[in-house]
């Protein structure tokens, strides 16, 4: 790092990614910034800075204080053990040493006293909610939501002659030729979770899955405009049910509120879509099967004149990045549903449904918002 960097990132003041430190000598509380770092996306500490943006300065042996403080508190005060690297950036005032923290593979990280800190803003705080503990567990897959039991939903909510259709058309036989009890064959396909479905086999096989799990629906509005503060609509759904279900609704709505184009058919044909139908599936297929079940929060389409948003909960796993996806590198969030959604949905999996949209309609563009927890696919509509 050069000067005129730190001097630059110094004048911004603190934030989630950077902690300023006038010096350290507790390794207690340089642990828990650490842990709070790893936790949350990773972060550098500059010791040397004041609060008040002011640069202290370090002195030479300071710096070498601080290297062995800083080597003790990740080995020995960080469960699992983490490895920051130091910089010594040179100042007028000083050495300021920039402690890189990155954010950590093997969360939940914890401090010597098993506390889970996380960064809040430019504070750390313990981790307090459950959702927020379930994802880091998610992102060390140590645990995934899919596979979470549904409280109030069992083998008597499955819908059984759904249920029977979908085996027979897998295994060649039916239930009853199968000979095993109902509840043992969904233990075998991984749909239940003690006495409980859990929440593949719910919204899988459920009759009503939305009853018990009422933010697993696609909130769907076609807008007139280009605004989502339009103060009409063309229209506007709740869609819920099977995931199945759920999947082919979501594509009739958008099919039913953009456009079909002629082109070289005759005049009394219905004509294509506007955008290849296989875009459409690809990105509703991974919105339903890779969304982040663990956010309180339904997958939200929005139709526009100019284009159509596909809005999901939850950004992306562990460190895949936009750059990733497109070159077709996948993560499996939810492992259960994405095994039975090649057999349920127009779905293929292996990362290649983000490669096969893109070559069918480029103009396709994927952002992250890490702090507001979505991911949102925005495809552009052709002009009139």
């Amino acid at each position: 790092m050069e000067t005129s960097e730190l001097i630059e990132i110094v004048s911004r003041g603190e934030d989630s990614r950077h902690q300023f430190k006038a010096n350290v000598t507790n390794i207690t509380s340089l642990a828990e910034e650490i842990v709070a770092f790893s936790n949350s996306g990773g972060g550098r500490i500059f010791i040397g800075v004041n609060d008040d943006r002011s640069v202290r300065g370090l002195t030479p042996e300071d710096v070498a204080r601080l290297n062995n403080l800083i080597a003790n508190a990740a080995a020995q005060n960080v469960r699992p053990a983490v490895n920051p690297t130091t910089e010594n950036v040179s100042h007028p005032n000083g050495i300021v040493l920039v402690v890189t923290v990155p954010d950590g593979l093997s969360k939940p990280y914890m401090d010597s006293k098993g506390v889970i800190m996380v960064k809040s803003g430019a504070n750390k705080q313990p981790a307090s909610s459950r959702e927020e503990l379930q994802r880091m567990f998610q992102q060390s897959s140590l645990v995934h939501a899919d596979e979470t039991p549904v409280t109030g939903l069992g083998v008597g909510d499955i819908d059984l002659p759904y249920f029977e259709t979908f085996f027979q058309s897998q295994f060649g036989e039916t239930l009853a030729q199968h000979n095993r009890p109902l509840p043992q064959v969904l233990s075998n396909l991984n749909l239940v979770n003690g006495d409980a479905l859990n929440l593949a086999g719910a919204l899988l096989f459920a009759r009503a899955p939305h009853f018990r799990l009422p933010a697993c629906i696609v909130k769907a509005v076609a807008f007139p405009g280009t605004s989502i503060a339009d103060h009409e609509y063309l229209d506007s759904r709740d869609i819920s049910g099977k995931l199945a279900d759920v999947f082919q609704q979501a594509l009739g709505f958008i099919i039913a509120n953009t456009r079909a184009v002629q082109g070289d058919q005759s005049f009394n044909s219905t004509g294509s879509s506007e955008v290849p139908r296989i875009v459409w599936e690809e990105l509703v297929a991974n919105a339903l099967i890779h969304r982040d079940y663990f956010v309180s929060a339904p997958v939200r389409l929005l139709v526009f004149a100019d284009r159509v948003e596909i809005i999901s909960p939850g950004h992306l796993p562990n460190n895949l990045t936009i750059e990733n996806i497109k070159a077709g590198n996948s993560n499996i969030r939810n492992p259960i549903l994405a095994s039975f959604a090649a057999k349920l949905l127009a779905y293929r999996g292996l990362g290649s449904g983000i490669l096969r949209a893109l070559r069918a309609y480029p103009q396709i563009e994927f952002t992250e918002d890490r702090p507001g927890n979505l991911f949102k696919v925005i495809v552009a509509r052709p002009p009139v």
